[in-house]
Parts: C-alpha cells; sequence; structure tokens
C-alpha cells in the first residue's frame, strides 16, 4: 500500500482541490468526507467510495484500525497511507478520526423520492450557509423526515462545511436540489400541504395541522420566501417571538417546526 508524505503528490493535490472548489466536484462527479462515522454513514447509504486517505496512528472512533478500515470497504476501493505532516494538511479540523475519503457524487431528482402516506418534508428556498443547510439536515433526520428539498440552492449539496455541519445526515436524509416551481408542481400534484413560515399573514405553529401529508417551507433569515411560494401555500405559520428579535436562525426554526409535527403525529398514533 502506497504511503503519501508530501503535500505535494497530485493525489492530495487533487483531494485539495475537490475541498476548495464546488466546479471542481461537478466536474470530476466526487466529494469529500472527513471521519469515521460519516464514512460509515455514506456507505451505510449507498455512496460509492473512490479513494480513501488515512493516518493509522490517528485513525480513532469506529474505526481504530488499518483491518476495521478495510473491513468497511468495497475490495476495489484506492486506500493510501499519509504521514501526519499531509493529514494535517487535508484535515479540515482536528479530531476527524484519522480518515479523509473521496465519495461519487449521487444525485437524487424529486421523481427518485420514496413518500409515504403522510410524509413530512423540509423544504428550505434559497439558504445560502452550508452550515445552516447542515444543521437543518440533522434535525431533518432526528425527526425522521421523508426528504429535504433545497430549492434554488446558493451551495451545492457537497460542500465540505455543509457536511461536517450535519455529521453525516447527508448521507442519511433524501436531499434533493430544485428549482422553487419545480417544487411546488411536485407537491401540488400529490396532494402535499405546502405550509410557509412567515410572519406575515400567519398563524401560530401550533394552531395548525401537521398530521397530514405536510412540506414545511423555509426562506432566508435576510429575506425570507419568495411570492410563489407564499401564493402556492396552502397556510402561512409562524413562531412566536417574545423578545425584541423578530426571527431565529433558520435551522433553529427548522428544528422546531419539525418536532411540532412529530408531536402532533405521536399523539394521533396513541389515540
Amino acid at each position: 500500500m502506497e504511503t503519501i508524505t508530501s503535500p505535494q503528490n497530485p493525489k492530495i493535490k487533487r483531494l485539495m482541490l475537490l475541498q476548495q472548489k464546488s466546479s471542481e466536484r461537478k466536474r470530476e462527479g466526487l466529494f469529500v468526507v472527513e471521519g469515521s462515522r460519516e464514512l460509515q454513514h455514506c456507505i451505510n447509504s449507498g455512496f460509492e467510495v473512490d479513494t480513501v486517505f488515512y493516518n493509522s496512528a490517528l485513525l480513532t472512533g469506529d474505526i481504530k484500525s488499518e483491518d476495521t478500515l478495510t473491513a468497511c470497504l468495497p475490495a476495489n476501493v484506492k486506500c493510501y497511507e499519509v504521514s501526519e505532516k499531509v493529514y494535517e494538511k487535508i484535515a479540515y479540523r482536528g479530531g476527524t478520526e484519522g480518515v479523509v475519503a473521496q465519495i461519487k457524487t449521487r444525485n437524487i431528482r424529486l421523481e427518485d423520492l420514496k413518500l409515504g402516506e403522510t410524509p413530512l418534508i423540509m423544504v428550505v428556498e434559497s439558504v445560502e450557509k452550508p452550515g445552516n443547510l447542515g444543521a437543518i439536515l440533522r434535525s431533518a433526520d432526528a425527526a425522521s423526515a421523508d426528504a429535504v428539498i433545497i430549492c434554488d440552492p446558493l451551495t451545492d449539496l457537497f460542500n465540505p462545511n455543509l457536511i461536517r455541519s450535519s455529521v453525516g445526515t447527508a448521507f442519511t436524509v433524501p436531499c434533493v436540489a430544485c428549482r422553487s416551481d419545480e417544487c411546488i408542481a411536485f407537491l401540488k400534484a400529490r396532494g402535499i400541504s405546502i405550509l410557509t413560515a412567515q410572519l406575515q399573514d400567519s398563524k401560530l405553529y401550533y394552531d395548525t395541522d401537521m398530521r397530514q401529508a405536510t412540506a414545511i417551507v423555509m426562506g432566508t433569515e435576510a429575506t425570507g420566501l419568495t411570492n410563489q411560494w407564499r401564493e402556492a401555500a396552502d397556510a402561512h405559520i409562524r413562531i412566536p417571538m417574545l423578545g425584541m428579535i423578530d426571527s431565529l436562525n433558520v435551522s433553529v426554526s427548522a428544528a422546531i417546526l419539525l418536532f411540532e409535527a412529530v408531536r402532533q403525529r405521536n399523539i394521533q398514533n396513541k389515540k
């Protein structure tokens, strides 16, 4: 097994380009994952691993040795041990458990989504910060949402910051990127109730029925939702603001609304 000791190695340069540039990720059809937990989520969700870089002295978590690393990977995956100096160069954060991997991109379309009888879907429009999107995916996984749909995205779904902040849930929750008009048509065709989070002309979120097939739609913190979503909505909902500010971080709002849907559905199931 080849050991890489120089940050100038072409394989390392390629890896770093994938980390840094969305255009490279799209061109190569590859993205980067750090950490054993994230890698395991990736594999368990059916993503194909292309290349793995690791440092045996730093392997921790579920992957504690070269043997456990190779045991969890398909036989055709390329593996390279890297020196600690090189690993420090390619690891974005500390404590990434000694493993960084290149994964083949898999793009899911709206028509690929497998929805239950009363799906719960989180829709976000033009949310720019990868950290917010990652946190929303984490909440969607915890609430067992059927999907997250990102409309008119301003960041790609395989941005390393998004994957890191999602703690691997970018792979456990079906995630689709599309235009808003495509999403609206998709939801309407399936009879899924569209609830838009907005301050104007809205009622309190806990007074709104979320037991039926529901899509909760969030906009940006700066400008909120565009008019096409407001006009397409079946109901407008809001979270009461009792202090001096008039809104919460979008990922916090998403978590509150998702778990209100969970609360209502749990009560219904107990009847």
